[in-house]
């Protein structure tokens, strides 16, 4: 069967694999006890994944904070500003458009007096820049956007919309999830990001663990925000709990060969994407439209309708050889609010397939879709 459904989740590299097995078996020691070997080799390690990861980011080891994964960094980063900052205002800026982890949460807030700005976005999911500069009020203390789109891959321009946010003196943060080892950047390069989250198993690594980037001051501080979970004082005390210590370092080495292969796995994914839109035109291009943009977008994904076909029982007939999904994995309950916000009708709604690639495929798989 040819997964392409890599935007929901990836298998795990067989190096993070062979990386995170000691820690399961061996050295399953506490990283918080210190005192004995398999504590220190814990600590170790995790000290070697956090290395890793701000690397690949382009930070501080300091500044990366361990977590379970995207959805609780996002809960964590906009919970955690709104709450501590509370005094300073009251307004968040979002988009139509981002994964539920950040939607519901504003939704929550607002039931809570918090005032929130859904911003519009174009036909290809992407935010207008003079319309978020106008969203700005007095009382703006937050502006979370999505870097990359995970149903159509769009990119948002994070470096003007964040630059612009530090000019405001307002925080912003982006769910950089989809983005991570398929977008090749340096977060010096983006000075006004005040937090970022992702998740290991986007790119290669485990599940249920990612991290948040919190930006330091000139003084070395972390920017303060309340934490999500109270407890046992871990990670500069804004996320108690026992490590996660074979996750966290899945997650490092996935950070790592993701750093390693960057240019690499960008070529592959491209050359995937080139390959199989040739074969969808050639094939179906009687009943085929492509949601997606083709310029300035994460490579590999490719959101397509097919034209009177239901997209539930097109993939439920493809599923013995081809796994692919109608949209986002963390809302399969519904229609997309993605597809619906860039205008969308129910009815191409539900015409719509998302394939979602990994560098792992070879061109020559793809050649499946000749057989359809």
């Amino acid at each position: 069967m040819l997964y392409l459904d890599n935007s929901a989740t990836t298998k795990v590299d067989p190096e993070v694999y062979e990386a995170m097995l000691p820690y399961l078996l061996e050295e399953f020691g506490n990283p918080s006890s210190k005192y004995y070997p398999q504590a220190l080799n814990s600590n170790n390690a995790v000290v070697e994944a956090r290395k890793n990861v701000a690397e690949l980011l382009g930070v501080s080891p300091k500044e990366i904070v361990f977590t379970s994964g995207s959805t609780e960094s996002n809960n964590m980063i906009i919970k955690g500003v709104v709450d501590y900052y509370s005094s300073k205002g009251n307004h968040i800026i979002t988009t139509a458009t981002e994964h539920p982890s950040v939607l519901e949460t504003c939704r929550f807030l607002e039931t809570k007096g918090f005032e929130v700005t859904y911003l519009p976005v174009d036909k290809y999911g992407r935010i207008d820049f003079e319309e978020f500069k106008n969203a700005f009020k007095e009382t703006t203390i937050l502006a979370t956007v999505i870097w990359g789109n995970n149903e159509l891959g769009s990119l948002n321009n994070i470096k003007d919309l964040s630059e612009y946010s530090l000019v405001k003196d307002v925080f912003f943060h982006t769910d950089a999830t989809q983005v991570i080892g398929k977008v090749d950047f340096n977060l010096e390069d983006f000075p006004g990001i005040s937090f970022l989250s992702c998740s290991a198993h986007k790119f290669h690594g485990p599940k249920g663990v990612g991290c948040i980037f919190i930006k330091k001051d000139q003084y070395d501080m972390l920017t303060p925000l309340t934490p999500l979970h109270h407890g046992g004082g871990q990670e500069n005390n804004l996320r108690s709990g026992t490590l996660a210590v074979p996750g966290i370092v899945g997650l490092g080495k996935a950070a790592e060969l993701a750093k390693k292969r960057m240019s690499e796995n960008i070529k592959r994914l491209e050359d995937n994407e080139t390959y199989l839109t040739k074969i969808l035109k050639e094939k179906f291009s009687e009943v085929i439209v492509f949601n997606n943009d083709v310029t300035n977008k994460i490579p590999g994904i490719l959101n397509v309708q097919f034209r009177g076909l239901n997209n539930e029982l097109l993939l439920k007939q493809l599923a013995p050889i081809i796994a692919a999904s109608t949209g986002s994995a963390c809302s399969s309950s519904k229609p997309s609010h993605v597809l619906d916000a860039i205008g969308l009708s129910l009815e191409e709604i539900r015409y719509t397939v998302r394939f979602s690639m990994s560098p792992y495929i070879l061109k020559r798989e793809l050649n499946i879709f000749n057989t359809l």
